[in-house]
């Protein structure tokens, strides 16, 4: 098997396991998503520092912790990363599977406006189209819930925000993701100290089954992180890009297929608005990264980021 072909093996793979998350973590409702992320902080530090003492890669952590802004920048990755990740956890123990979805199809149109706003590049016409459908869709989904889609708007701007911070961040996969978990790493501490000393702790009040889940938090963790960073390394980021919509779409089939909940066609217009804002958006982003390997037409590729859940 060639490398690129290899790459996208590995790309897919990350993709799925992400989006196959939503069962695992449907199988601690029940607990509190605070403490899951505490735990889940916990035992992925423990399990990525032991990755480094055993293959002795200390070096993927330099220049942190020695560069304060690179930490302030960190810190600020970290705490992105948190609220992402409970929300994400919060909404799949509560029968929120679809809202979910939503929220990390609209992601990539957020990471759109933060390149407009904040790194002051060009609104393509194509991309200001995409952006109409999605607050298109915003506007219906909102008329159709009786209320704005929060979460899905929480989980799709703190993945937009973090995939800005991840590009200032001049450290790998492995190495950024160990010294977020560090810097959250006390007041994890401190969530799962408090809820164990409550009596209301995972310890506690959990089943042997999801104990044993939660312990394995930090290997469902790491696990698809470090397949995205093997298929970001043989194949190009315009490759991997479509295949980052594998997550949301599992996501949804499993909110509907497998947790019912419901899709009335209010929710399928406000998908369906989405959708289409996404396949423009991304063939635009395609040809943009094509002309971009013309002679004199520099433009960023498509950059993916990761989707966790």
């Amino acid at each position: 098997m060639g490398e690129q072909r290899r790459g996208v093996v590995y790309g897919l793979a990350a993709y799925v396991l992400w989006g196959l998350l939503t069962i695992y973590w449907k199988e601690l409702s029940g607990l509190s998503a605070v403490e899951l992320i505490g735990q889940r902080i916990l035992w992925s530090a423990l399990l990525l520092l032991a990755v480094l003492a055993v293959t002795r890669r200390w070096s993927v952590l330099d220049p942190f912790p020695r560069d304060a802004h690179l930490v302030g920048r960190i810190a600020v990755a970290a705490v992105l990363l948190a609220v992402n990740w409970t929300t994400y956890v919060w909404c799949v123990t509560h029968d929120n599977v679809v809202e979910t979805a939503l929220g990390y199809f609209i992601a990539p149109l957020g990471t759109v406006v933060i390149g407009v706003t904040v790194l002051r590049e060009h609104l393509r016409r194509a991309q200001g189209v995409a952006l109409g459908l999605a607050a298109l869709a915003v506007v219906v989904l909102t008329l159709g819930y009786g209320r704005v889609p929060v979460f899905a708007l929480i989980l799709g701007a703190t993945w937009a925000c973090y995939g800005l911070l991840k590009r200032l961040v001049p450290l790998n996969a492995l190495g950024s993701l160990t010294a977020e978990t560090l810097l959250l790493l006390p007041a994890a501490l401190v969530v799962v100290g408090a809820f164990e000393a409550s009596g209301d702790g995972i310890l506690r009040t959990g089943t042997t089954a999801q104990v044993a889940l939660v312990a394995l938090s930090g290997v469902v963790t790491a696990t698809p992180l470090l397949l995205f960073a093997a298929a970001a390394k043989r194949v190009p980021f315009t490759t991997l890009g479509p295949l980052q919509y594998a997550v949301p779409t599992i996501n949804l089939l499993l909110g509907v297929a497998v947790y019912h909940e419901p899709m009335p066609a209010w929710r399928l217009a406000g998908f369906a608005l989405v959708w289409a804002g996404l396949a423009i958006f991304t063939v635009d982003s395609v040809r943009a990264a094509r002309r971009s390997r013309a002679p004199h037409r520099p433009e960023p590729e498509l950059s993916p980021v990761p989707l966790e859940g």
